[in-house]
Formats: structure tokens, C-alpha cells, sequence
């Protein structure tokens, strides 16, 4: 079976997807892989044919002022002004990636050499599939996407009565929709492919479409339930790079006191990455304890730092996560499943989107304290929640507990398994 990947976003987005291409490959399949240049090159070793897409709103990373707007949730005035700015900003970024998914499907046509297109939800892969006349599964990587009436869009801004849950998840299709200015117009002009209403969860023949969520069932809220179509195996982990091996100087940190706690944020970088570097490092001299600190795309610049704290910018979580005391996150999708998987107590710290989802399911779950968000975030608030993360025998006995579920999941070889019935 030959299939197209296509995924786009961070490198949080990428890394499910390569661990997919990794499983497929294993099981005798042939992955092609299109994302982001700037991080579908972490899948070289695992897929052996990848495709860089323009890297569209990736290069707004580095803009303070839509981190600015995200973080205090469009308030006021100013924060209406900012949005529209970012909403223009990355419209005219994400043409270009469609530009480059446009020459990819007609290149792919060309070929006849795709069985099955597999796509992250947000990006327009039914529509190649159409193209192409093969089936298409769509993978959501959170929980807002597919609507239920278990729980509402976790996105939606207010409190809901259960009887609007399922209606609540427009508002995620409309606001995707105004971040990328939509592909209806892409597909009927540029792809030749006629209007179509029904949305990426129904073929083209109106029948439901195959989804995968990419993630933990342990994670949603209890009772939560979907179509049968929709299929949630687990999270995707992608291994650490086989034959890697830690810094001497990280081991030699490692070694010479209590274990330590991870601090970091991921691809976030916030409007004031200063302003958070030193709220962090009070908070790790609030509570007493030794850290590792992981600076990412430069969402916190810590200043000077002192024997207590060590810093980096990359190490593999699932080598790292289970040597700390706690984990001290964004909420991302796929940190939050690395801290789950090492089975280690959480503080969750959500700048935006599914993150306040995720550190909410965390503090429910029983593994973290309750949410640290970054707008109202203050060194004695975090300083208390990570002495507790650090220091509570109940979250680490849940942690544990919950982790041993986690790991037992094999969510990319059931994922797999799913795709060939597709096909077959």
C-alpha cells in the first residue's frame, strides 16, 4: 500500500506523522511524507520519501504582537486590532502552502502512485484524495475537532447546557476557517474539483470517512463517545533517534542531587519571553528544587543562570521525562502525552488552543495540580505548584498508575491496522 502523509504546523505535528510513516514502513507499506521544511527533516531516517512544503505560518513564530493578541485572548480594542493583523498575516502565509499542496496532488496524479491520502485534519488532504480517486483518512491530533455530544468543543469560550455540545464544534470550523481563509475556492479553482458541503468527515460519496485521533481515550472526559468511524488508538510516540546518548554534562547534572524537574514550553515563545524566564527561574528557587531547563524556539529566556538549573534546547522526552520529579509544561499535545507516558506528576502551563483542554483533563485525571496559564502566571503560584507536583505521593502514585495505561497502548500499529482495512 502507498500512501501520502501530509501533515503542517509545528514540530509537535510532525512528529506524530513520522512516527505513522515509521509503523507503515515497518509493516511493508510505502509512506510519503509533505510537511513544514523547518521540521519534516526529523523524519529522514524513518521515511524514505519526504516532501517540504512552504512553511506558512511557521514563519510568524517570531511575531510578539499575534503572541500578544493569542495570549490575552483577543481583549479589547488593541487585542481586536492585533487579531485581524495575525488573521491577514497568516492567510497570505498559508497561501503558499497551498500552492505547494496544489503542485504536490497534480504531481501525485501525474504518478498514480498513491493508494490512500492520510492527513492532518486542518489541511486539505480529502480534497487531493478526491483528486487522486483514492480513500481519505483524516487524523485530529486534539479533541476539538470531531464533533460529540459527550462533552463540548473545547475551545468553545463559555459554559454550555449538554444539549448544544455537539453544536459547539462550529466554532472551531469557523475559526479555522478564518485563520486560513478556507480551501473552497482552492479546491473548485485550482484543483478542477467540484463544490462539495459535506465536510472532511464524509467521502465524497456521503458516507462517514475513517478519522483517526491521535491520541489517549484515557485522556477525554469519562463516558465521552464517537461515530464508529471515528477510531481513537492511542497516542502517536515517535522513539528518541536510535544510538543517541545524553550530554556528559547533562548526566553529570543528572547525578549529583534529587532528581530535577523539566521545565519548558515547547514551540510556544509568548509576547515576553523575558518576563517568563524570570518568573520561571523564581519558581524554581521558590520551591526548592534543581531543574532542567529546555529554552525551545525561545519561549524562555532565562537570563543567568546558577548551579540549580540546567539548560538546553533539545533532548529526547521519552529518554529525559522519566528521570525527572515532575514536568512542567505548555500543554501541547505531545508533551503532555510524553509526560503521561513517563509516568511522571505534571504542572501544566497552556498558552492557547487545546492546551487549557489538556492541563484541565491533567488536574482531572489526578496527575497535576490545577492549571498555571501563562497570561496570569506569577512565580509564588508556580513555585507552590511544582513543590506539590514535586512532593505529592497521591499525583505520583496516579501518574504512575495512568502511565502504565499509556504505554500499554500501541496507538501507531493499531492506527495501521485501521488503514489497511481502508484499502482492503
Amino acid at each position: 500500500m502507498k500512501v501520502l502523509l501530509i501533515t503542517h504546523g509545528s514540530r509537535g505535528d510532525v512528529q506524530p506523522f513520522t512516527a505513522l510513516a515509521m509503523a507503515l514502513t515497518r509493516a511493508g507499506h510505502e509512506p510519503v511524507l509533505a510537511g513544514p521544511a523547518s521540521a519534516v527533516a526529523i523524519a529522514e531516517p524513518h521515511c524514505a520519501r519526504i516532501v517540504p512544503l512552504d512553511d506558512g505560518t511557521n514563519k510568524l513564530v517570531g511575531d510578539r504582537r499575534a503572541w500578544e493578541a493569542v495570549e490575552n485572548n483577543f481583549r479589547g480594542l488593541r487585542g481586536k486590532l492585533l487579531g485581524l493583523e495575525f488573521l491577514r498575516h497568516n492567510r497570505a502565509a498559508m497561501s503558499r502552502v497551498f500552492d505547494d499542496l496544489a503542485a504536490l496532488a497534480f504531481a501525485v496524479a501525474d504518478s498514480g502512485d498513491v493508494d490512500l491520502v492520510v492527513h492532518q485534519v486542518n489541511v486539505p488532504g480529502d480534497a487531493i484524495a478526491e483528486l487522486l480517486g483514492v480513500p481519505a483518512v483524516s487524523v485530529c491530533l486534539q479533541p476539538f475537532w470531531v464533533p460529540t455530544r459527550s462533552f463540548p468543543d473545547p475551545l468553545f469560550p463559555f459554559p454550555l447546557p449538554a444539549a448544544l455540545n455537539r453544536a459547539s464544534y462550529l466554532s472551531t470550523r469557523l475559526f479555522v476557517r478564518a485563520f486560513t481563509g478556507g480551501t473552497g475556492r482552492w479546491r473548485t479553482e485550482t484543483l478542477g474539483l467540484p463544490r462539495r458541503r459535506s465536510g472532511v468527515f464524509r467521502r465524497p460519496d456521503g458516507g462517514p470517512a475513517t478519522v483517526l485521533q491521535g491520541f489517549s481515550r484515557h485522556v477525554l472526559p469519562a463516558g465521552s463517545r464517537y461515530p464508529d468511524s471515528v477510531h481513537t488508538p492511542g497516542f502517536f510516540f515517535l522513539p528518541g533517534p536510535a544510538g543517541w546518548t545524553p550530554p556528559a554534562e547533562l548526566m553529570a547534572f543528572l547525578s549529583a542531587g534529587k532528581p530535577p524537574v523539566y521545565l519548558g514550553f515547547g514551540s510556544m515563545v509568548g509576547s515576553d519571553p523575558v518576563r517568563t524566564g524570570r518568573i520561571v527561574l523564581d519558581a524554581i528557587r521558590g520551591a526548592g528544587v534543581r531543574a532542567v531547563l529546555a529554552v525551545g524556539r525561545g519561549g524562555i529566556d532565562p537570563g543567568e543562570l546558577g548551579d540549580d538549573v540546567f539548560c538546553l534546547t533539545d533532548v529526547p522526552h521519552d529518554w529525559l521525562f522519566p528521570r525527572m520529579a515532575a514536568v512542567v509544561h505548555h500543554g501541547g499535545a505531545g508533551t503532555t502525552a510524553a509526560a503521561l507516558a513517563a509516568g511522571r506528576p505534571q504542572v501544566v502551563c497552556p498558552f492557547m488552543f487545546d492546551q487549557p483542554f489538556f492541563a484541565r483533563q491533567m488536574q482531572l485525571s489526578g496527575v497535576a495540580p490545577a492549571p498555571q496559564p501563562l497570561r496570569t502566571l506569577t512565580s509564588d503560584d508556580l513555585a507552590a505548584a511544582i513543590r506539590r507536583a514535586a512532593g505529592d505521593p497521591g499525583l505520583a502514585a496516579r501518574a504512575e498508575q495512568l502511565g502504565h495505561l499509556i504505554r500499554a497502548e500501541d496507538g501507531v500499529g493499531t492506527a495501521v491496522k485501521i488503514l489497511e482495512t481502508v484499502t482492503g
